[in-house]
C-alpha cells in the first residue's frame, strides 16, 4: 500500500505545529507508523538551507534566491526523506509544502505564481499531498501570536527573517491560502484555528480518520 502525505499550513503562529504533533500522536496509538517532518528541513542538507532562509541578518536576500532556495531543501527533503517513506506505506506529517511557497513567495513577494508552482514542481518531481490542512487565523491574531512567542522569558524565540516582513505581506500571505483553498478544494480542508486547540485538533481528527478509511477501501 502507498502512504498517504498530509501537510499542514496556515499562517506563521495558527498552531499548525501543535496540530501536526498532536494528529501524529494519536495515528501512533492506533498504531500507524507515522514519520514527521518540516519544510524548510527535513534533512541535515535541508535545515542547513533553512538557516540560509530564515536567518534574520539576511535582510538582502533577493526574492528570486528565497524561491529557489525554498525549492533546493524541498529537493532534497522530498527525494531523500519523504518518497522513501511514502513508497514503505507510513503515513507522512509535514509542516509545510509547495503551498507555503505559492503563498509566502508568489503572494506574498508577487512573483508569478505559476513560476513558483513550475519551480516548486520540479524540486518536488510532481508529488503533490493527499491531504492538506490549512489552519486559519486573522493576521492581527498571527502577528500577536508570534510578537507574544518572542516576548520574554526562558521559551522566548527572535522572530525570523520571513516573520519579520510588514503586516501587508502577511495580509497577502492569508489571501494566497485562501484562493489555494478555492482552487483545490477537493485536497484542501480550511481549519479555523481562532479556536481552542481541542475544538482544532476534533475537527482534524474527524476528516484524517475519514481520508484514512477512504485510503484503505481504494
Amino acid at each position: 500500500m502507498n502512504g498517504i502525505f498530509i501537510t499542514f499550513e496556515g499562517p506563521d503562529g495558527a498552531g499548525k505545529t501543535t496540530q501536526l504533533k498532536q494528529l501524529a500522536e494519536g495515528l501512533k496509538k492506533l498504531g500507524h507508523d507515522v514519520l514527521v517532518t518540516r519544510e524548510p528541513g527535513g534533512t541535515a542538507i535541508s535545515d542547513q538551507i533553512r538557516s540560509i532562509i530564515l536567518d534574520p541578518a539576511h535582510k538582502e536576500m533577493v526574492d528570486q534566491a528565497e524561491v529557489l532556495l525554498y525549492a533546493a531543501s524541498r529537493a532534497q527533503h522530498v527525494h531523500q526523506l519523504i518518497l522513501p517513506a511514502l513508497q514503505a506505506g507510513r503515513i507522512v506529517l509535514c509542516d509545510r509544502f509547495i503551498d507555503a511557497s505559492v503563498a509566502y513567495q508568489a503572494y506574498g513577494l508577487g512573483i508569478d505564481v505559476d513560476q513558483v508552482k513550475e519551480i516548486s514542481r520540479y524540486a518536488s518531481s510532481g508529488l503533490q499531498a493527499t491531504r492538506t490542512y490549512i489552519l486559519d487565523v486573522p493576521v492581527e491574531v498571527s502577528l500577536a501570536r508570534l510578537h507574544h512567542r518572542a516576548g520574554s522569558g526562558s521559551d522566548a524565540q527572535q522572530l525570523d527573517r520571513i516573520e519579520q516582513k510588514h503586516v501587508d505581506y502577511h495580509s497577502r500571505v492569508r489571501a494566497g491560502f485562501h484562493q489555494i483553498a478555492a482552487d483545490h478544494p477537493e485536497r484542501v480542508q480550511v481549519v479555523d484555528a481562532n479556536r481552542s486547540e481541542e475544538e482544532i485538533a476534533a475537527d482534524i481528527w474527524t476528516d484524517c480518520n475519514q481520508l484514512l478509511e477512504e485510503h484503505i477501501s481504494v
